[in-house]
């Protein structure tokens, strides 16, 4: 069985695949004035979608730190928004045709305090809840929402045109990740 580190979510590791969506003061704000100064705007990053976005909440349980899936989505930028504060875990792995092999793949923990927008085509598996009952807001396209809700082979996989979700443990093989103490 391979072991993943879990490291910690920044801006610069995070950079190959995607935007951290948080407060972040290096963020130049935007011209925007209203309420004289007490609402600051800043644009992280530009959700992308050729299909008609969709915003839904999932109520994620703690499971096994093993990955049982990876997927990407080459026609939008997923994003993963968690509520209450609560921290999560996320596996990401490089835009590439193929599915990726173990060396490729990157766990990161995610304290709460912000989200994540990644780019397109990023192979990745969908959040690990660290606490109970940890909310997440996702924002994904309509497209990929519908495609998820298939399974045409029966292996526990879903396709579609902005859908590639493969069912890794049983191609691949077991990948546990390691949140250090």
């Amino acid at each position: 069985m391979t072991t993943i580190e879990i490291e910690h979510a920044t801006a610069e590791a995070l950079a190959p695949f995607g935007t951290i969506i948080g407060t972040d003061p290096s963020i130049p704000k935007l011209p925007i004035t209203f309420y004289d100064g007490h609402v600051e705007v800043r644009q992280p990053g530009t959700f992308q979608s050729e299909a008609p976005p969709q915003l839904t909440v999932c109520r994620v349980k703690p499971r096994p730190l093993v990955i049982d899936y990876m997927e990407r989505h080459p026609k939008h930028t997923q994003s993963f928004l968690p509520l209450g504060g609560k921290p999560f875990i996320a596996v990401f792995a490089p835009p590439s045709e193929s599915m990726p092999q173990p060396d490729a793949l990157r766990a990161f923990y995610f304290d709460g305090s912000s989200g994540f927008m990644m780019k397109r085509d990023v192979w990745h598996e969908f959040p690990y809840a660290v606490d109970e009952d940890m909310d997440l807001v996702v924002l994904l396209s309509s497209e990929t929402n519908a495609n998820l809700q298939e399974d045409p082979n029966g292996l526990g996989e879903a396709t579609g045109p902005d859908l590639d979700k493969r069912n890794y443990k049983s191609r691949i093989g077991n990948i546990r990740l390691h949140l250090k103490a």
